[in-house]
């Protein structure tokens, strides 16, 4: 009797081991361990990371630049910049022209 309930036993803990052990590998997938100068850390990607583009904000002007080029102005150059705008002026075939790009990610054009 006692064998059987040993055996039943065995075969639960075995069966519950089996069941929990994908869900927790499948939890674990965000998470990695990393070795560097300052020893093992973890890291977890959904943590906050200033330096990721969806988390960064405001328009650099660097962006506003290549965007402005890309709107067709040449030799763009940041002339202003607050903490609602970039403003950037550069050359058009017509002569000199301006751009105003608001100071948010993605670096939308005001006017």
């Amino acid at each position: 009797m006692l064998k059987l309930i040993s055996n039943a036993g065995l075969v639960l803990a075995l069966t519950f081991g089996g069941a929990v052990a994908p869900a927790s590998f499948a939890l674990a997938q965000d998470v990695q361990f990393r070795i560097g100068p300052d020893g093992v850390r973890i890291y977890d990607r959904d943590r906050y990371d200033p330096y990721r583009d969806d988390y960064r904000r405001g328009c650099s002007p660097r962006e506003a630049q290549m965007a402005a080029r890309d709107s067709g102005l040449r030799r763009p150059e940041v002339v202003r910049v607050t903490r609602r705008s970039v403003t950037v002026q550069g050359w058009t075939r017509y002569g000199p022209d301006r751009i105003v790009f608001a100071n948010r990610r993605g670096c939308p054009e005001i006017g």
